[in-house]
């Protein structure tokens, strides 16, 4: 173990005398946050300080400097533009994570992952098969937020926009121009569907099935046409003010445990392929997850920055 640290008994030790561990932006119905923060916080007994809980990745990098959070929870690539403001750092269980979704160097990696996928209301409309179908007169629309700001939002237009597993930005943005113009898209609770990430439309459906299991209000498919896939992943501030509580923050979330946890969540473990082969992956949890018809496509840096260019320009004045 680096850093000083020789074992994780020496490095809990270490924390609990700092006694705090600083968080931003991990809403506490967002993957099991909640329940995650409270096991970590019961476990060794350090505080947890959970700042502005719906801030944005590029919010948590901008209220650094006055926050002084120990940890971040970011979208890719908020983490790829700012690598140098991240302690390198390797967990245990750096071997199990696939390649393309860690820094060699351990300054960042993925800590779980979604698809984007539509939810609906099964009361009110039929399954649908494609994103192309959301143009069929019965159906209502939402997207999570405004996709010239919300991460959720822009890969829900990048979703819409593959064609044969590539994405065409404008594609995107004009399947949900015309459900503008039809007066069919409109906001998450007046909708019949919404395009969200497939742990959050899990969380709707679990909400739902609880409130009536015999007739559930809220299921969730991942249409093949538009297997996007996207991770968050987990960084240490390279001015931590809580060190040895943040990399202990890392482990857990590492653990088979954090990573269950996340599975709790209905979000896909980073170390879900590593835990599945040695049994530890909770298959009674995986099952709950929505079908992926595929491997997910990740949307490249270049990519991603060409599309979000595009649609700085286009979403105003056409679908927004």
């Amino acid at each position: 173990m680096k850093d000083g640290f020789t074992n994780m008994d020496r490095l809990a030790e270490v924390a609990r005398k700092e006694g705090s561990l600083n968080v931003i932006a991990l809403p506490r119905d967002w993957v099991n946050y909640g329940e995650i923060i409270d096991t970590f916080a019961d476990r060794y007994g350090i505080k947890v300080n959970e700042l502005e809980p719906d801030a944005s990745s590029r919010r948590e990098i901008e209220a650094a400097a006055q926050l002084k959070p120990d940890v971040f929870d970011l979208s890719l690539d908020v983490a790829l533009a700012n690598a140098n403001k991240f302690a390198k750092y390797r967990i245990q269980g750096w071997q199990d994570l696939p390649d393309h979704i860690k820094d060699r160097t351990g300054a960042w990696y993925a800590g779980y992952g979604g698809y984007m996928s539509i939810g609906y209301d099964p009361r009110k409309v039929a399954a649908p098969t494609s994103f192309n179908d959301l143009l069929k007169p019965e159906y209502t629309v939402a997207l999570a937020g405004d996709p010239r700001q919300t991460s959720a939002a822009f890969n829900g237009v990048m979703a819409a926009s593959l064609l044969n597993g590539v994405p065409q930005a404008q594609r995107g943005v004009e399947l949900f121009t015309k459900l503008r113009k039809a007066g069919r898209l409109t906001e998450p609770a007046k909708a019949s569907v919404v395009v969200d990430w497939d742990y959050l439309n899990g969380e709707r459906a679990a909400k739902a099935a609880a409130a009536d299991a015999d007739q559930p209000a809220w299921k969730v498919t991942i249409p093949k046409d538009g297997a996007l896939g996207s991770y968050y992943v987990q960084a240490i501030n390279k001015d931590a003010p809580h060190p040895a509580a943040a990399r202990l923050w890392q482990e857990f979330l590492f653990s088979d445990e954090g990573q269950n946890l996340f599975l709790k969540g209905y979000a896909r473990p980073a170390r879900g392929e590593a835990m599945l082969m040695r049994g530890s992956l909770d298959a009674e949890l995986a099952a709950k997850l929505p079908t992926a018809p595929g491997p997910p496509v990740l949307l490249t840096t270049p990519q991603t920055d060409a599309a979000k260019r595009y649609l700085r320009k286009a979403w105003g004045t056409t679908a927004g």
